[in-house]
């Protein structure tokens, strides 16, 4: 990386730490952009270029976290299903503490200011959808499906939408303030078991891979 693309960074990141920090201390729908910047130490129009939006600010790993359906099934493993590809990532996820599943306990605070946020919930439905999209558009090249074939579509809201719960079940709990562990152990469990009987009926699809 260049010492440009680096300063690039660690602006982007002060950006996102700065508004997530008042965030935090106000709420979402509290907080302009305009002290956003003024916290930072930089113009708003500095804030824009980096980030379009206030909720881009919020959900900084936004492009990742649509994107990555799509990519766990481009990258499964030879003879691996779809289902088979999803349940495995998710489950290394949960195994692993991979950030965007949510265990730590410090993302409750994260958790809870969409909660009281209608432009965050809102934005995380709309990433639901992009992501489940996305899925599809895989699931259809991977399949060599038609654009008039509903399939990959279908699935895809099977898949995103199961994994989506599981995320969901996540975020529920360490609201509550349930332990990280149980919580973990818990969701792990119904995953392999939703996913197992996905695959039931998905176990071929798409083939190859």
């Amino acid at each position: 990386m260049g010492l440009r693309e680096l300063k690039k960074q660690q602006t982007r990141e002060l950006l996102s730490d700065t508004a997530m920090g008042l965030f935090a201390e106000h709420g979402f729908d509290r907080v302009t952009v305009v002290e956003v910047a003024r916290a930072a130490g930089v113009s708003p129009n500095t804030v824009f270029n980096y980030f379009p939006t206030k909720e881009d600010l919020f959900f900084d790993r936004q492009d990742e976290v649509v994107g990555h359906l799509a990519e766990v099934v481009r990258r499964r493993p030879a003879g691996s299903s779809a289902v088979d590809a999803v349940r495995a990532d998710l489950l290394a996820g949960l195994a692993d503490g991979e950030p965007t599943i949510g265990l730590d306990p410090r993302m409750a605070a994260f958790w809870r200011i969409i909660a009281d946020s209608p432009a965050l919930r809102a934005r995380l439905l709309e990433l639901g959808e992009r992501s489940e999209a996305a899925l599809a558009a895989a699931l259809a090249e991977e399949s060599d499906a038609g654009p008039a074939d509903p399939l990959p579509r279908v699935v895809a809201g099977a898949l995103a939408g199961a994994h989506r719960a599981a995320l969901g079940e996540v975020r529920r709990a360490m609201v509550a303030g349930e332990p990280a562990e149980e919580v973990r152990v818990r969701v792990a469990a119904a995953v392999d078991r939703a996913f197992g009987l996905l695959a039931s009926g998905l176990a071929g699809y798409p083939s190859g891979g």
